[in-house]
């Protein structure tokens, strides 16, 4: 349902014959070797986009590699524009982008994470490469300006941009030029001077015209491009020349629309009324010129346009597709709606007529909406929307609906549903509900007889379910959680025995209540069944990352391998499919990332977050992208950067919406355990104010999270000052959460709970209580392996009790395990630093045992190398050493290599 990619905007306009040479300019380009970007900024009719394709056949066959995109207003939406991006990328370097073309072609907004793939494949290739942008004025959408702004930022070294504008973007130029990565490419540079003005006068266009009057066309002009063109065009056959320039170089400020009618004077009525009729159209084709004028000569006719130099710009090699020069097209449509005001519509019309009778609904909204016929536009929209919903392409039909009156989009019930979806989206909850009584209000006149009968679509028979499914996540928003499941019921028993998308979403939502409540087991049946009925409509984007939230369930339920099995399964049927379902793919790298963060094995975890870093879609649920940026803050706690772990979840808290999944894991505990595992306690108890979690609030798995965390609070706090009773009520509080947490299933929880136990029974000095509870929080569920972080997570503490553990006869399998991964010292290999090294310093110390220097030995851990050093003194200093050699001697004497 996206926009169609026409193959010639990757390509730079053909260089006509003749052109000037302009030695001075080529020199400024070359300068944007040494730049991230070259911008070439001046009003239309400069010669800019003829510069470019000048500079680019010059040296195409050279060293470098010229990746080109010319853009259009349907570029100002950001999956357009980066689809085009990645493509003429793709073009230009082939292997580069591929990972990123769907996700951006979806995505509204893509920042950082969609990025970083495109950005890292641009940095492996050693080309030399230019990207082209042309016409970047186009571009207004904030959106695209950050994306951008981020994107030029992180260029590697040998990528450079070039921007063609007829305005400054909205992107940091003060700062760029600060840096001297920015080369202008201004008017004053791009005006013709007086050589190159009687070049082109004389020596191109064949004027042969006196010295004084080229002196007098180059002052009237000022240089300027487009309106030396028209001179010429007119001047050319003219039995007037003396008189024409005279005239010309008189006093007149609408100079532009004076050439114009010189040359449509020269011109045929009918070649008049063909330019006039077909001016509207961003592209042109026969048959589509045919449709606006009525006429059945289009091709003939844009041929001979051609052939006369009309600014009739080719966009294929096949001359099937043109489209006017913009500064010509823009002069005929203001001479259209001055000359025939009441025609501007019906041409609109009649070319969404023509694209919507092809099924090219993007076209067909456009033009409806540049009509300002809007209820033809709602009906196109309305017929699009099946596979819209399909191929979850949200940021498309979000984009129409921001364009629509709002008494519009209330008079159609369909649309005043997906409204109120985008409104759930946004976090706008209040603004929810009112969008779904205009649904029914509508769908009540309809039922008494409309005044124009709505399109017959899947939506709006579904419609009555759709409702009660977007009041299930409104509850589901609000933590209503009967609510929810009353809401999912009613949509069960409104939707049709083949409404599959609806009986997927209200059977997901009834599995949502039902984990919100803690009863596992419900939850997977629920929502194992809601997957099913998204694999039989036929949604695989929705039912492949449903797979995520399943494993997050089986997860809970203390599964790790069904977790585990669950998503890479999902993950290779995605990824067999091709890059349509890039989402989910992404999706099902952060699911497994965490899995395997989880496990310890960073190593998987980093990859898999890296590969959905690029493909991850900001469809209008934001549960893909905050996520991401959890998964990653989880993965810097473990390897030691609590700092970039508190960055990463304030990024996430940012993007985070309530609305599509309980949130039983809240971004703001989360920073809390960071806090607390740092020792920073006052910002913790800051935490568990604000929130106003207590020890003697009611239990419920929705509050276990946070009810957890104050625990770990409440120890800290007593390993801080005994004298408390803070570690008490700590183990006061897991007394209760254990009984809920083992009746429902949650064996992941009550591993937790138990491991907490043991560390508050130790805090209060009750050794065999705290190794007994530690022995139950190990048979809590199959693989506590799988749960690593779990238990590194908690620090010295808990490795003094594993250590202790081991010694015992008979230590437990699992314990030995773990010791075995070699991130806990061994308490048999010797004695220990006096501070316990963090895992990111023991990867560091692995390496400083190796024949990597110091910058090799960063780019291995992904880290800077500013970084590396902070984390060689913290080794320094806990092993009371100063150099390398001696750092690696006492970590063997310590047996952490």
């Amino acid at each position: 349902m996206a926009r169609p990619l026409i193959a010639t905007k990757l390509n730079a306009p053909r260089q006509r014959r003749g052109l000037v040479a302009r030695p001075r300019l080529d020199w400024l380009l070359a300068r944007g070797a040494e730049a991230r970007l070259t911008l070439v900024s001046a009003p239309a009719g400069f010669g800019k986009t003829t510069l470019l394709s000048q500079w680019w056949g010059q040296d195409h066959a050279g060293d470098r590699r010229v990746a080109w995109l010319s853009l259009d207003a349907a570029d100002n939406d950001p999956a357009s524009f980066w689809t085009g991006v990645v493509a003429t990328l793709q073009a230009a370097v082939p292997g580069v982008g591929p990972s990123a073309m769907e996700p951006v072609a979806v995505s509204p907004t893509p920042t950082g994470p969609e990025l970083a793939i495109l950005l890292n494949e641009l940095a492996a290739d050693p080309s030399n490469l230019w990207l082209v942008l042309d016409d970047y004025h186009f571009i207004s959408n904030r959106d695209v300006g950050e994306a951008m702004a981020f994107f030029l930022d992180h260029l590697p070294p040998r990528v450079h941009l070039v921007i063609s504008t007829r305005s400054d973007p909205d992107l940091p130029l003060a700062r760029w030029r600060g840096r001297g990565e920015l080369v202008e490419i201004r008017a004053e540079h791009l005006r013709f001077t007086a050589p190159e003005t009687a070049e082109y006068l004389n020596a191109v266009s064949g004027l042969e015209l006196a010295p004084e009057q080229v002196a007098v066309l180059g002052q009237r002009t000022e240089g300027w491009i487009a309106a030396l063109q028209l001179a010429s065009i007119s001047l050319v056959g003219h039995g007037d020349a003396a008189g024409f320039i005279d005239r010309f170089a008189g006093n007149d400020r609408y100079v532009v629309d004076y050439l114009v009618e010189e040359v449509l004077a020269h011109q045929p009525a009918p070649v008049r009324d063909f330019l006039l009729d077909t001016c509207v159209l961003d592209r042109l084709t026969g048959p589509l010129c045919d449709a606006l004028g009525g006429r059945g000569d289009g091709d003939r006719m844009l041929r001979e346009l051609e052939r006369a130099n009309l600014f009739l710009v080719p966009l294929d090699e096949k001359r099937q597709w043109y489209r006017y020069h913009q500064l010509f097209a823009d002069v005929l449509r203001a001479r259209l709606s001055g000359e025939r005001p009441g025609k501007v519509v019906l041409l609109h019309r009649r070319a969404s007529q023509w694209y919507g009778a092809r099924d090219l609904w993007p076209d067909a909204v456009g033009y409806a909406l540049a009509a300002e016929d809007f209820e033809d536009a709602a009906h196109l929209m309305e017929l699009a929307l099946p596979g819209i919903r399909r191929n979850r392409q949200d940021a498309l039909l979000l984009g129409w609906l921001d364009r629509l009156p709002d008494s519009v989009v209330r008079r159609s019930p369909v649309l005043s549903v997906f409204h109120g979806f985008r409104l759930l989206a946004g976090g706008d909850l209040d603004g929810v509900e009112p969008r779904l009584l205009d649904a029914e209000r509508a769908l009540g006149r309809l039922s008494r007889g409309p005044v124009r009968p709505e399109p017959e679509t899947e939506e709006l028979r579904a419609l009555p379910a759709t409702i009660a499914v977007y009041r299930a996540a409104l509850a589901q928003a609000r933590g209503d959680v009967a609510g929810t499941s009353n809401h999912a019921r009613t949509a069960l028993e409104a939707a049709d025995p083949e409404d599959h998308l609806s009986l997927g979403a209200a059977s997901g939502y009834l599995g949502l209540a039902a984990w919100a409540q803690g009863t596992v087991a419900d939850a997977l049946a629920l929502f194992g069944r809601a997957v099913e009925h998204l694999h039989l409509a036929g949604n695989l984007v929705d039912e492949l990352g449903s797979t995520v939230l399943l494993a997050d369930m089986w997860l809970a339920a203390g599964r790790p391998d069904t977790a585990r099995r669950l998503c890479a399964d999902a993950l290779a049927r995605a990824e067999a499919q091709g890059t349509h379902l890039s989402r989910a793919v992404a999706e099902l790298h952060v699911g497994l990332g965490e899995i395997d963060s989880q496990a310890g094995d960073l190593e998987a975890a980093e990859g898999h977050l890296v590969s959905a870093a690029a493909l991850l879609e900001h469809a209008p649920m934001t549960e893909s992208r905050y996520r991401w940026f959890v998964a990653k803050a989880l993965l810097a706690r473990a390897q030691g950067e609590p700092e970039e772990a508190i960055a990463l979840l304030d990024q996430g808290a940012r993007l985070y919406r309530r609305g599509f999944f309980p949130e039983v894991r809240p971004i703001p505990a989360l920073k809390a355990r960071v806090w607390i595992a740092e020792g920073k306690l006052q910002q913790a108890a800051d935490w568990a104010q604000e929130c106003g979690v207590g020890t003697t609030d009611e239990v419920g798995y929705l509050a276990e999270f946070n009810q957890l965390t104050l625990v770990r609070l409440l120890i800290a706090r007593h390993r801080a000052d005994p004298g408390t009773d803070a570690a008490r009520h700590a183990a006061a509080l897991l007394d209760r959460l254990l009984p809920g947490a083992e009746a429902s299933g949650r064996g992941a929880s009550v591993m937790e709970i138990r491991l907490l136990q043991a560390l508050a029974y130790d805090a209060l000095g009750h050794r065999a209580r705290a190794r007994a509870a530690l022995g139950l929080a190990m048979s809590a569920v199959s693989e506590p392996e799988a749960y690593l972080r779990l238990f590194l997570d908690e620090g010295e503490p808990l490795l003094g009790l594993l250590r202790e553990a081991s010694r015992q006869p008979g230590a437990g399998a699992v314990i030995t395990r773990l010791l075995r991964l070699g991130m806990i010292p061994r308490a048999a290999a010797g004695p220990t630093p006096p501070d316990s090294l963090s895992e990111r310093e023991l990867q560091v110390l692995g390496l400083l045992g190796s024949a990597l220097n110091g910058p090799q030995i960063a780019a291995e851990l992904f880290i800077s190398y500013n970084t590396l050093r902070t984390h060689t003194k913290h080794i320094f200093t806990k092993l009371d050493v100063t150099d390398r050699r001696a750092a690696v001697i006492r970590a063997r004497e310590l047996g952490l290599l």
